[in-house]
C-alpha cells in the first residue's frame, strides 16, 4: 500500500458523470477524492461517466490532490469496463464496493494501484480480517451494511462493526480504516460529531458526500484543546520514561503512547 493511500483521511465523493465538478472537488481542501462509477452514476449513464472520466486525464495530473476511482463490484460485467477505462489514470488507488472476498482485492492490486475495500455487507465483515492481510485499506460502507443486516443506520446499532474494521487493520498492520458517510449535507454539527466518534473508535478518517463536510469532519477529527493539553502534560512528565502522576492519574508507557497518539493526530 502506498504512503498516499495511508495518509488519506477525509474523502470526498463526486460522480463520474458530472465532470464539470471534478475542478471543485480537487480543490475543496479534502485529503482525496473518489470519482464514482458505481452508485452516485445511473446504470444508463455509465458509459457516458467512463467517457467523462478518461477525458479527466490533465485535471487529475493538474491537481495535487489525490484521485481514486470506485468502480463497480468485482465480478459484474461493469466492472470490467470500469478497470479498462481507468487503466491509464494518474490514480491513487482503486475502491472496490461490496467487497465481501480476497479475489476482489487481489485482481485490483494487479492493476498495480493501491485498494481501498469498502465493507458493506455482513459477509464483507466477516471476511474483513482477510480482505485487509491482501493489502487492502478499509472502509466502512454503512448505510449498505446497515440495510444488510437490518438495523438502523445510527452509532449504537453500528458499534461492534466499527470496531472490528478498525481491529482488522490493526491485526493487519494496515492504516485506520475510513469510517462512512454522514447523509446530512446541511448540518455541519453531525457530521463533526460522527467524526469525533469515528476517531474515538480508531478510525483514520471519513468518506464524504459534500465540500461543506470537509471542515466540520476535520474538525471532529482534530484532537480538543483540553486532549491536545493533557497528552503535552502527559508527555512533559514521561520524559525520562519513568512511571508517574499526571492530573492525579497515573502515567506510564501506554499513556504515553496515547498521549503520542494525540498530539499525531493534532499535528496531522
Amino acid at each position: 500500500m502506498s504512503s498516499v493511500v495511508e495518509r488519506l483521511a477525509l474523502l470526498l465523493f463526486v460522480p463520474a458523470d458530472r465532470p464539470e465538478r471534478f475542478p471543485k472537488a480537487l480543490g475543496c481542501g479534502a485529503n482525496g477524492v473518489v470519482i464514482d462509477l458505481e452508485d452516485a452514476v445511473a446504470a444508463s449513464a455509465k458509459d457516458i461517466a467512463r467517457s467523462s472520466l478518461r477525458s479527466a486525464r490533465d485535471v487529475i495530473l493538474a491537481s495535487s490532490c489525490p484521485a481514486i476511482v470506485r468502480v463497480n463490484p468485482h465480478g459484474t460485467a461493469a466492472y470490467d469496463e470500469d478497470m479498462a477505462a481507468v487503466s491509464t489514470l494518474p490514480l491513487a488507488a482503486i475502491m472496490i464496493p461490496k467487497t465481501e472476498s480476497v479475489d476482489a482485492v487481489v485482481a485490483a492490486l494487479a492493476t498495480g494501484l493501491s485498494v481501498i475495500a469498502l465493507i458493506e455487507s455482513a459477509k464483507g465483515l466477516e471476511a474483513a480480517r482477510r480482505i485487509a492481510g491482501a493489502g487492502a485499506r478499509l472502509a466502512f460502507g454503512s448505510i449498505d451494511f446497515a440495510a444488510d443486516i437490518g438495523c438502523a443506520h445510527v452509532r449504537e446499532a453500528l458499534l461492534s462493526a466499527r470496531s472490528e474494521l478498525v481491529l482488522a487493520s490493526r491485526l493487519a498492520g494496515r492504516a485506520a480504516p475510513l469510517d462512512g458517510v454522514t447523509t446530512s449535507i446541511n448540518d455541519p454539527d453531525l457530521v463533526r460529531g460522527d467524526a469525533a466518534h469515528a476517531a474515538m473508535l480508531g478510525f483514520g478518517g471519513k468518506l464524504l458526500i459534500h465540500p461543506a463536510q470537509v471542515e466540520p469532519a476535520r474538525a471532529g477529527f482534530r484532537p480538543t484543546p483540553d486532549e491536545l493539553a493533557w497528552a503535552e502534560r502527559v508527555l512533559a512528565a514521561g520524559r525520562d520514561g519513568r512511571a508517574t502522576t499526571v492530573d492525579g492519574a497515573m502515567v506510564d508507557a501506554p499513556v504515553r503512547l496515547r498521549a503520542e497518539q494525540v498530539r499525531r493526530r493534532a499535528d496531522a
